[in-house]
């Protein structure tokens, strides 16, 4: 048998064991922690966000806010995801870096440093591109604390390592708050 063979025969395996949609995109369909780390086939896990999930901008704002202050910052990544591939062409980026946030405090919460402050400053570096084009502010969103945020998270994962993470640095304020709300 060839490499060639090896490798296609290989592959071959691999798609047919995986969790494929009617399109035959991957899918995971395999319980997941709250933490948002796979568990084996059959084995009670948390609630998973729908892959189909279509919530508007102010839905998802509030569902990904829900979900990070009941400590589950990777399924707020699912729903902020969800965004980014729906949103249009003035958001998707903005999308994209949030869900980069969420992603970073999910490595801050597994205890994955290095990931935490890749992703924290990936992401907070994408909120910061987007702030210079001339568009609308969705949902009411706090571009400017969750930038800051993620600095500031980055820079103490960075020098003190994942010990410093508590679960109130896990669930930044994703909206602008008023006063005595």
């Amino acid at each position: 048998m060839t490499h060639a063979n090896r490798e296609a025969g290989t592959l071959a395996a691999m798609t047919r064991s995986r969790d494929r949609d009617g399109r035959g995109r991957a899918r995971n369909a395999r319980p997941r922690d709250a933490a948002g780390r796979p568990l084996p086939h059959g084995a009670p896990g948390v609630e998973r966000v729908p892959e189909d999930l279509a919530l508007s901008p102010a839905e998802t704002v509030t569902e990904a806010q829900r979900l990070l202050d009941s400590g589950r910052p990777f399924h707020a990544h699912e729903v902020l995801e969800g965004a980014w591939k729906d949103a249009d062409d003035d958001t998707r980026d903005l999308w994209r870096a949030l869900a980069q946030l969420a992603v970073g405090l999910t490595h801050a919460q597994r205890g994955n440093a290095r990931g935490a402050v890749a992703l924290l400053r990936r992401g907070a570096e994408g909120v910061r591109l987007w702030r210079v084009l001339d568009v609308a502010v969705p949902a009411g969103l706090d571009l400017d604390g969750l930038v800051a945020h993620a600095d500031a998270l980055a820079d103490d994962v960075e020098r003190d390592g994942t010990a410093a993470v508590t679960s109130a640095r896990l669930a930044p304020r994703l909206r602008v708050t008023r006063p005595g709300v």
